[in-house]
Formats: C-alpha cells, sequence, structure tokens
C-alpha cells in the first residue's frame, strides 16, 4: 500500500464499522458502540487531515469520503432514534441536512455547473459537535457520563449548527451561481 492510499484505507474501515456499530447500538452494548463509534470518528478526521496535510487527494476518496460520512450519520441518527436516545426531530434534521446537501449539490451541478464545494466552516464545526455530541451521547448511555444536562446542550448545540450549516451552503451556491468563475476546481468533499 502507497502513503497516499492510506486515507482511502481509512475511508473504507469507516464505511465497515458502520454495520457493527449499528448493530451494536441497537442491541443497547454501549461501550462497545461508544469505542466503536470513537474509532469511526477517529479515521474520519485522520484521513482528511492526511489528505490534506500531505495532499493525498484520489478520486476514490473523493467518491468514499462522502459516502462514508453520511452512510455513518444517517445510520446512527437513526438507530439512537429508534433505540429512544435522541428524539425523532433531531435525527430528522441532521439526515435532512444531509439529504439537503447532497440533493442541492446535485441540482446547482444540473442547472449551475461545476461548483467549489470543499469544507466549509460551518461545515466543519457541525462534524465537530456531531462526533463529539453522538461519542458522549454514547458514553453516557454506556457508564452513566457526562451528565443529561451535558449531553442535551450539545444536541441544542448540534441542532442550531445544523441549521446554519444548511443556511450557509445556501448562501454559498448563490453567491457562486451569481459570480461564477472558470478557475473553480470542482470538490466532491461535502461535510
Amino acid at each position: 500500500m502507497k502513503p497516499r492510499d492510506i486515507p482511502n484505507t481509512l475511508c473504507a474501515l469507516r464505511i465497515a464499522l458502520v454495520a457493527p456499530l449499528l448493530w451494536t447500538i441497537l442491541s443497547g452494548q454501549y461501550v462497545l458502540a461508544t469505542l466503536l463509534f470513537g474509532l469511526a470518528g477517529f479515521t474520519d478526521l485522520l484521513d482528511g487531515y492526511l489528505a490534506r496535510r500531505f495532499g493525498w487527494h484520489t478520486p476514490l476518496g473523493a467518491l468514499l469520503d462522502p459516502i462514508a460520512d453520511k452512510v455513518l450519520t444517517v445510520g446512527v441518527f437513526l438507530c439512537l432514534m429508534a433505540v429512544g436516545l435522541i428524539p425523532r426531530w433531531l435525527a430528522a434534521l441532521v439526515i435532512g441536512r444531509d439529504l439537503y446537501i447532497v440533493s442541492g449539490s446535485a441540482v446547482y451541478r444540473r442547472f449551475v455547473g461545476p461548483f467549489k464545494a470543499g469544507a466549509r466552516m460551518p461545515g466543519k464545526l457541525t462534524t465537530a459537535a456531531m462526533l463529539l455530541f453522538v461519542w458522549l451521547l454514547l458514553a453516557r448511555a454506556a457508564v452513566g457520563w457526562p451528565s443529561e444536562g451535558v449531553t442535551m446542550i450539545l444536541g441544542a448545540t448540534l441542532a442550531v449548527l445544523v441549521v446554519v450549516s444548511a443556511l450557509d451552503y445556501t448562501r454559498h451556491w448563490a453567491r457562486q451561481a451569481r459570480t461564477p468563475s472558470q478557475d473553480l476546481k470542482t470538490e466532491n468533499e461535502l461535510t
């Protein structure tokens, strides 16, 4: 394996972790779920860092990373809702944002053209908040830490960031549609 393949391997590992993670959540094995989710979150952070730091971008990585992120997010939030750890409205909000970004990107490309997607700061903050919220929520279910108040505050923060991030994508798409540039590089990594 070449060093530039490490981010792709980490994405593949994250995808492979989804099924066991969802099973542990649904079966109430929250200690194991906390560990698996922590590993999945770490692979997400590490693959992105390595790709940016060393320029290890590949067409496969551009496809795998958003797929891994969306499969993990949608699966985890559906399972957390199914076992009653989060309210339906929060699961719908988080999953709705992902669907909005994916469908908005497709509509933009179809009717306007290519755009620079890349990770935007509100999206990065939303991803970080989501990873922290889910990890701490699972830890609370596993060992009773942190307090319910902490997870409620993180959940509310996540909800606000989800809305802000979706609005930021809308504003970004509108700005690019009004002022298209010939030198935009299309990036497929959506956060």
